[in-house]
């Protein structure tokens, strides 16, 4: 479906934009636009790239005119654009608003004026139960999705959604950390030992992004389904792999930080579909009658539990360590440090 097509990633230069791009390279696509405000990023990415099939835009979500220009003649649309880092949300969620809310309804609007086929917004597992600023915006990015969607009178743009857990060595993420404080021979820092997070690879994104591209309808929001470990089990892990003998300090839970993450709600896994790997999020399509919203319950609710990071599939080390070799990531950092997996 993607050949000789032409598809817009927005925060292009991020880990997800460098993974789908690995994906779609070498594929009949016909065009990939990579539009970022990081200039210097693009630049990197240009000289190592050396590809015609993608094309550079600086831009900010926060600029819907930037945003139209970019979209002209776009098929498909990966929104990615994110402020994501939950310490720096907390101590500006205005600015989290501006990026995640905003930029995301003029991500919409643009790609509404443009025509564009379909739009995909990836969404956290933060958004559910939000309590932080970065999860509460999210939050807010997907009922506006969801919101315009159910709307529009253009139905040939198709908007959509999916939700994933903690993506493995991406920017930011706790295993770089730990690999840094390794090389330092500094103590590895872990908020909770038993707090529990969803271990997903940046391939496990890209598949979910493509899967719902494939089965989407207006308004949906795909989950992955997806195995979980503790922070400490995962710090024993990469210690195991790197043959550190760092001791692990216990530094207590950081600001805005919850004790496990959940990718579906109770509300939602009462309506969600299972399509076996993956839960489909069936948008409501009620509209703005009171009545209904006040005297049709759902009894289903008090029977189900929500699908968390700790009633996942909880993995060993073992096992952990087996996922963490099949990252690119892991394999170079091992091969700096001299290891042979």
């Amino acid at each position: 479906m993607f050949s000789r097509k032409i598809l817009l990633i927005t925060g292009g230069t991020g880990s997800f934009g460098n993974a789908v791009l690995r994906r779609f390279l070498n594929t009949s696509i016909k065009e990939i636009r990579v539009y970022s405000r990081d200039e210097k990023k693009q630049e990197d990415m240009r000289i190592d790239l050396k590809n015609e099939k993608v094309k550079f835009y600086i831009g900010d979500v926060r600029s819907y005119d930037s945003l139209y220009s970019a979209m002209h003649g776009v098929d498909y649309v990966f929104h990615a654009a994110a402020l994501k880092q939950v310490p720096s949300c907390e101590f500006y969620p205005m600015e989290a608003v501006r990026t995640n809310v905003l930029g995301t309804e003029n991500v919409l609007n643009a790609a509404l004026a443009n025509k564009v086929n379909k739009v995909i917004c990836l969404s956290t597992d933060k958004a559910v139960y939000p309590i932080n600023a970065m999860g509460i915006s999210k939050a807010m990015m997907e009922k506006l999705m969801v919101a315009k969607a159910r709307t529009t009178d253009i139905k040939q743009t198709i908007l959509c959604g999916t939700r994933y857990g903690n993506v493995m060595a991406s920017r930011g993420s706790v295993i770089p950390l730990f690999i840094k404080q390794i090389r330092e021979g500094k103590p590895l820092t872990v908020t909770d030992p038993n707090m529990t997070r969803y271990l997903m690879s940046l391939e496990d994104a890209v598949d979910l992004v493509i899967y719902a591209f494939n089965n989407a309808h207006q308004g949906d929001i795909f989950v992955q389904k997806a195995p979980a470990s503790t922070i400490m089990d995962l710090a024993i892990a990469v210690k195991e792999l790197f043959t550190a003998d760092n001791p692990i300090r216990v530094i207590g839970t950081r600001h805005g930080e919850k004790f496990y993450e959940t990718l579906l709600t109770r509300e939602e896994r009462v309506k969600a579909e299972d399509l076996g790997g993956y839960y489909r999020i069936v948008p409501d399509d009620r509209d703005l009658n009171y009545g209904k919203y006040f005297t049709e319950g759902e009894e289903k609710i008090a029977m189900v539990e929500d699908y968390n990071s700790h009633n996942t599939r909880r993995l060993a080390i073992p096992e952990i360590k087996d996922l963490l070799l099949k990252l690119d990531y892991i394999q170079q950092e091992l091969s700096a440090s001299g290891i042979n997996p």
